[in-house]
This record gives C-alpha cells, structure tokens and sequence, in this order.
C-alpha cells in the first residue's frame, strides 16, 4: 500500500484556499478554550487530543484565533500539533484584542494593531508563517461595533495585510463580517476566502456570496447551524431538516453541513467542537448527499436576501 493509500481521507473533498488543498472539512478552534455562552470548557488534554484526532482524520484547516480564550486556543493547537505538517492551514483572525484587565474582547482595528495581532499569532502559536489571515470588519453586529478612532477605512487595513503578505509572513488575506460592497472594494488586493454568518436559516449573506462565486472566493460560514445566541434560530431545530435527518438515518447537524457543502464547491466548513463524538459526526457530514428534493425544502427555509 502506498503512502497517499494509507492518507486519510479529507472530510467533504477538497477545495483550494490560499493556492492550498485543504479538506472542506476543517475545524474551528474557539470552543477548545472559548466555548461560547459561558459553557465550561474542555481540560487541556481532551482539546489536545481532539485536535491530533481531527488532523489524523484527514482535517487539515484549522481556524483560531489569538483572541480565542485569551490565546488559550493557540496555546492548545502547539502544544497539540507543532511541529506543524507542511500541508496543515493555520489560519487565524485579526481586529480584536483580549483586553486582559477588563478580561472582555476591544476592538483592534488601526493597521499598525493588525500587524501586532498577526505577530502575536505567529508567536504564540510558534510558526513564522499563516495561511491565511481573516480581517473581521466590525461595522454591524454580531459581536463588537467599532466606534471612535477603531472606525478604520477598508483600504488602509488591506494595505497593512498586503505588506505583511509580501513579506511572506501570510499567504492570503481574508474577510469576515463584510457586505458585498466591501468585497468588492476589496477583490483587487486579492481576497481568497470570506467568513460571514449564513445558514439555511439565515440567507442575508447571500449577496455576498454571489460575489464569492462570481470570482472564486472560498466561503467560509460561521454560525452554519446557527447559534445559542439569542435571536439567532438552531438549524438542528426546524422541522423540514429533523424530517430530512430521520429519512437519511443522520443527525440533524449532518444535514445542516451537508446542505452547505452542496450550495457552492467552495464552500469550507470549520465547525467548533471539543467532543471526538461531535467531531466524528461533523467529519462524517461529508459523506451525507441530500437528493434534490430535500434540497429544495431547505433552500426556501430562508429567502436569499
């Protein structure tokens, strides 16, 4: 047997991020030290270990963030995996800061501070280089609004990015929370992936994933099943897709993934688990085809905006 025999196989197939080939099934890192909602946390071991079975599975894209838990999760994610595998996309967040004194998340959003967050990432999680970096713009809710002098225009932050990508310090740039006008501001410094909210249930990012489409844009959902948020409705809950899941012999957050997978090839998934059996069935959404019909209903649970 040879060697590529032997690899695991990526959860979902494959999609391109950054000029990588990555498994359209990664993993978001925040719930291994950050899990929202005030839940408790994972012990330092059982995230470790779920981060080695996750890349031994065939997940090669992990998302985190320095600000995640106070950059407990990049912490977690070298201890667990460095030395770091060539084929491995670490991809991280800018544009907030852990605000240690008042232990709250602050805006970070000047381009001299983006360049700090991006060190910070390089050192805590000790690599000299990022696949990708995302810029969370936070003009509108969820989560923090910039006021003040963190109201920073788009251009000059990409300016930033672009320097450092230059360097070799990154090699892509990233947006989240953004509208499709910003996108398209920003196609020209080179755009290879765009995280926003979207789910069945909440389609008002789809003009910005058209833009995506339009010119090859991995999307990256967050919030693909929803959310413990107020105000923001569980997937897992709405009838059509408790129906699909019992006909398919699947879980309910299986169908939910799997209806992403099928709305654009370039669509990657890093849902946030610190559970191997939440993981397993998150890794195992990959092999789930949902048939035109069941499709159907869910594409009109919500209205494309």
């Amino acid at each position: 047997m040879s060697s590529a025999d032997s690899a695991p196989k990526a959860p979902g197939g494959t999609a391109l991020l950054a000029g990588r080939t990555v498994a359209r099934i990664g993993l978001g890192a925040m719930q291994l030290a950050d899990p929202p909602g005030g839940r408790p946390g994972p012990s330092r071991e059982q995230a470790v270990a779920v981060l080695r079975t996750a890349v031994a599975r065939g997940v090669n894209h992990i998302d985190t963030a320095q600000f995640y838990g106070a950059g407990a999760c990049n912490e977690v994610i070298r201890q667990a995996l460095h030395p770091y595998s060539d084929d491995l996309s670490l991809v991280s967040k800018v544009g907030a800061d852990h605000d240690m004194a008042a232990g709250t998340l602050v805006p970070a959003q000047r381009p001299e501070q983006l360049r700090a967050s991006v060190e910070e990432n390089l050192a805590a999680l000790g690599t000299d280089h990022l696949a990708v970096v995302n810029l969370r713009r936070l003009d509108v809710a969820p989560g923090l609004v910039a006021e003040g002098d963190q109201r920073v225009d788009l251009d000059s932050q990409l300016a930033e990015l672009m320097a450092l990508r230059d360097a070799g310090t990154i090699g892509g740039i990233g947006l989240s929370n953004v509208d499709a006008a910003q996108l398209r501001q920003a196609l020209p410094a080179g755009i290879v992936c765009v995280q926003n909210a979207h789910s069945p249930l909440d389609r008002a990012a789809e003009p910005v994933l058209e833009v995506c489409r339009e010119h090859g844009v991995a999307w990256v959902p967050f919030f693909p099943l929803g959310s413990a948020f107020p105000a923001i409705p569980k997937v897992t809950e709405h009838p059509v897709v408790v129906e699909a899941a019992a006909a398919l012999g699947v879980t309910r957050a299986q169908v939910g993934l799997a209806w992403h997978l099928a709305h654009y090839a370039r669509t990657l998934l890093i849902p946030g688990t610190a559970d191997p059996a939440h993981l397993a069935d998150n890794l195992a959404a990959g092999a789930v085809r949902l048939d035109p019909a069941t499709l159907a209903a869910i594409d009109a649970l919500a209205p494309a905006a």
